[in-house]
């Protein structure tokens, strides 16, 4: 019996190209019939598990437009805004040669913008009349303190560009400085500490960074951690973990414990009181992690697998898998593109757009 992939021709997920080449094999030896295996797959598809409608992000004026929003330690979203008109000059990006584009590092011109803190009624947190950083990320410090950082940042030979602004309740900004280039992930405690993971043009230089005349990445380890006064306090080292990171694709930051998941080896790894312990972990490519130091949830991963969520329990020396889904939104739809997941201790933080969705280990315990 011939067999195609599922979806006029087009393998849709893994779980899909399984199915395609457990038939393609058996159907050659003519050991099953294609209707037979593709009742038993789909009796064994993963489930889908929809994400709990939480809050929606009303803008603090007419005619902002949402440019970023992170979760602070409390759980709650902190969202940065700015005028519609003014969106274009946060996320520029900029042509070479050859048509290749790259991104901004600062705006052209001053931009205000906005932040609020929603937990989940809104709390306006901080008007800044002049950002300067681009594809910048707010976070709450004590004391009704606001940082933001752009994650972009060129070295110069005068003194690399300073991308973390720490403002007060008004948007006064009080202190500056560089936490360094290819930030994918800005987490506070409520402490103050500053805890930032690098992608990989963070990790190995670029803009300037690692060249023999300039310095090294200030995120070179993968995962550093900044005091309140932006100086550097700890960095991660690969002695415990296993491997080291080349890109910190996943964090998850507490006030008690640190978890990340990482590029290429992909380990969960614990930072409890500057000690890196890791796990084996044989699920790949996680944007996000949620965990209670005993159960995990991963979700994310390459395609055809982007809504992948996986459930497991962590062992003494790695992450067993009990079950996988797809996550879905309220309605049971697959999230919108442009959604970004975000893990707290035991919570998922689904923000897609202004809505605000959530996930914890507990929605999950009947489907482990």
């Amino acid at each position: 019996m011939p067999v195609r992939a599922m979806g006029g021709g087009k393998v849709r997920s893994t779980w899909d190209a399984t199915k395609c080449r457990v038939a393609q094999r058996d159907g050659r030896h003519g050991v099953v019939e294609w209707c037979v295996l593709e009742a038993w797959f789909d009796r064994h598809r993963p489930s889908t598990i929809r994400a709990r409608r939480h809050a929606r992000l009303a803008a603090p004026e007419d005619g902002d437009a949402l440019v970023s929003a992170s979760i602070g330690p409390a759980g709650e979203v902190v969202a940065l805004w700015a005028a519609e008109p003014d969106l274009a000059e946060l996320i520029a990006r900029t042509e070479s040669p050859g048509a290749a584009t790259f991104p901004g590092t600062r705006t052209s011109r001053p931009v205000a913008a906005r932040v609020a803190g929603y937990s989940p009624e809104m709390v306006v947190a901080a008007r800044i009349s002049s950002l300067r950083a681009t594809y910048p990320t707010a976070q709450p410090l004590p004391d009704g303190r606001v940082l933001v950082v752009g994650s972009r940042c060129r070295w110069r030979p005068a003194g690399p560009e300073r991308n973390a602004t720490v403002y007060d309740s008004t948007g006064t900004p009080l202190l500056e400085g560089t936490l360094g280039d290819g930030i994918e992930h800005v987490r506070t405690t409520s402490r103050g500490e500053i805890w930032v993971g690098y992608f990989d043009e963070g990790v190995f230089g670029n803009f300037g960074w690692g060249e023999p005349e300039s310095s090294p990445p200030v995120g070179a380890s993968g995962l550093v951690r900044f005091s309140a006064a932006l100086t550097r306090e700890w960095e991660f080292s690969s002695q415990n973990a296993g491997s080291s990171i080349d890109d910190c694709y996943a964090l998850n930051v507490t006030d008690d414990t640190v978890w990340a998941c990482y590029y290429s080896d992909f380990p969960i790894v614990r930072v409890d009181e500057d000690t890196v312990t890791g796990r084996h972990n044989e699920v790949h490519g996680a944007k996000a992690l949620a965990t209670d130091g005993s159960h995990v949830a991963l979700y994310g991963g390459y395609r055809p697998d982007g809504n992948r969520l996986v459930t497991g329990v962590l062992t003494d020396d790695r992450f067993q898998v009990t079950g996988e889904h797809l996550l879905a939104d309220p309605d049971g739809k697959p999230l919108p593109a442009g959604t970004r997941v975000v893990g707290r201790g035991p919570d998922l933080h689904v923000i897609a757009g202004e809505n605000w969705w959530r996930l914890g280990l507990e929605d999950l315990e009947g489907a482990r």
